[in-house]
């Protein structure tokens, strides 16, 4: 199944949004695949990252918080200068608040039940968007 990944389509709005992002912003991606199949994503979301972390690469997968002090160590930007945007509160905004991190939660799960594929968690982001072109709205005002 994971090999399915890379025929995954990203969703409606990613690929603009992105771009709209990629003019004012850099741009990270930390994903919990590996390389290869990352690799075979990428090429789905037509846009140039400024750095990719991959789980291989850090030796470990998200929640953990190393993932996130590896994209720190390449990224070599203060953390008050980042901004971690992800659909996981698990994966993603448990652990990125919990290393001060500013975060925007894209919930796509809005007005639905559970937690979807992922584990559930509490953690208060401090922006939730329903999509990523809301996002890249936002930052244009």
């Amino acid at each position: 199944m994971p090999n399915s990944i890379q025929h995954w389509q990203p969703f409606s709005d990613t690929v603009a949004a992105l771009q709209q992002l990629k003019q004012r912003f850099k741009l990270v991606i930390i994903s919990n695949v590996d390389d290869d199949l990352f690799a075979a994503t990428a090429q789905h979301l037509q846009v140039e990252f400024d750095q990719i972390i991959t789980a291989q690469q850090a030796k470990s997968y998200k929640p953990s918080l190393n993932n996130f002090k590896v994209a720190f160590d390449r990224i070599g930007l203060p953390q008050d200068q980042i901004l971690h945007v992800a659909a996981s509160i698990y994966h993603d905004i448990a652990p990125a608040n919990e290393l001060g991190l500013a975060t925007v939660w894209v919930n796509r799960r809005t007005g639905m039940m559970g937690s979807g594929a992922a584990l559930p968690a509490i953690a208060q982001p401090n922006l939730e968007v329903p999509n990523l072109q809301t996002l890249a709205d936002l930052t244009e005002c």
